[in-house]
């Protein structure tokens, strides 16, 4: 059982608030309320007073000694805060780290998950400063629940009601309430980070990649119950805590660590970024600069997915399922398609580095996830996040494979 707060703004939909915490409740949640000055014109303190057995809070200025500090306390012991309904004026004080009320100190103050369902006008929704406010949230990782189209308060009809308690009580669930046996008893292995192709003692060929993405999959691949094997080329960031981690340096040392590993595989995600040429002939001493151009010859890397390819081919097509990425400026959609086929790989994670706040070196990411006659596509969000979303992805094809093997 988890203790979730419960943010409720002045909408509308503030009365759906209530369904939304008998529904946590009855999957077994205790739910703290805290209701903005605006909301309680729309619901009484009372209703949810009555349906928690807490106190509701509805302001910062509680008379009492350490009242003022009691959003710290909540902040440390929450599991989540939800908000539903969530205003624009709350969203942008969200965004703009704005604390004037209990709500948004708490906002700021926890370390939680973070889940918004917006309700407004269309209009409002899709207004730009709007629109770059939810950008910002999801940059920093908080999560929604998409508001639902229909008749709205106001009288116009369009996006932007208040989605229906169900669905925000599942949302929260899937939060509070993590698959961590999902992939119990699966031997998972990640690829993550750059590789660096030596020139010389001193200088190198390289990219421009993180490894936070890969980091994120063999993550939330452990939180799932994975046994986990992390293959990580040089980056600065600290690596999550994996069944085991090999670092490695260049393409080819990729190529021979995963190849040793992907035989024993139930998945392998190729999320690093892998040269395609590194130079043919390094050299064993520091290159003496000179006046006149310099000439590198590059000769191609093996070629590590397409050889997971063929050794799942020699292995009777069964396993490992095999996750690739195709990090793409342009015609991104056409070339993950396109890689797919030629790698004969299960899915290809597409996304396009050329678009900020995506791609390298960066804490977000989008992509569009190509499978077997499927794309889904996966809005700019937190590459933990799109985490989850890739692996819901492997473990649909675990099951459909599991499905046709008992079939047979």
């Amino acid at each position: 059982m988890a203790l979730i707060a419960l943010g409720v703004t002045g909408g509308v939909g503030a009365y759906k608030a209530v369904e939304v915490c008998r529904g946590l409740q009855k999957r077994g949640h205790d739910v703290v309320a805290v209701m903005t000055r605006s909301a309680a014109r729309f619901v009484g303190p009372v209703t949810f007073e009555a349906i928690t057995r807490r106190r509701v809070i509805t302001s910062q200025w509680r008379p009492g000694m350490n009242a003022d500090i009691e959003h710290i306390a909540i902040a440390d012991g929450i599991a989540l805060l939800l908000v539903a309904p969530c205003t624009a004026n709350v969203i942008g004080k969200f965004a703009n780290g704005i604390a004037d009320d209990f709500l948004t100190s708490l906002y700021l103050a926890t370390k939680a998950p973070v889940l918004i369902a917006p309700a407004m006008n269309v209009n409002m929704l899709a207004h730009d400063a709007v629109q770059r406010n939810l950008q910002t949230l999801t940059a920093r990782g908080v999560r929604f629940v998409e508001p639902g189209e229909g008749y709205l308060a106001c009288g116009w009809i369009g996006k932007g009601r208040l989605a229906e308690p169900a669905e925000i009580v599942e949302a929260a669930a899937a939060i509070v309430e993590p698959p961590a046996s999902a992939l119990k008893g699966t031997r998972v292995v990640v690829t993550a980070g750059p590789t660096y192709e030596d020139i010389d003692p001193v200088r190198y060929v390289g990219n421009r990649s993180s490894g936070r993405m890969g980091f994120a999959l063999a993550a939330e691949a452990r939180r799932r119950g994975a046994s986990v094997t992390l293959v990580a080329g040089p980056t600065p960031v600290a690596p999550p805590a994996v069944d085991e981690t090999i670092n490695v340096r260049s393409a080819a040392e990729m190529h021979e660590a995963v190849m040793r590993v992907a035989s024993n595989a139930d998945v392998v995600i190729m999320a690093a970024a892998v040269a395609d040429y590194a130079p043919a002939s390094p050299a064993s001493q520091k290159v003496t600069k000179s006046d006149g151009p310099m000439t590198l010859t590059l000769q191609r890397t093996k070629d590590i997915l397409g050889d997971l390819g063929s050794m799942r081919a020699g292995l009777g097509g069964a396993r490992p399922v095999l996750v690739g990425f195709a990090a793409e400026t342009q015609d991104v959609i056409a070339r993950a398609r396109d890689k797919r086929s030629r790698k004969k790989v299960d899915l290809i994670v597409a996304n396009d580095v050329s678009q900020p706040n995506q791609g390298f070196d960066a804490d977000t990411n989008a992509v569009t996830i190509v499978g077997d006659g499927t794309e889904q596509v996966v809005p700019l969000q937190s590459k933990a996040r799109v985490a989850g979303v890739i692996l819901d992805c492997v473990q649909q094809v675990l099951q459909s494979r599991a499905g046709n093997l008992a079939s047979r």
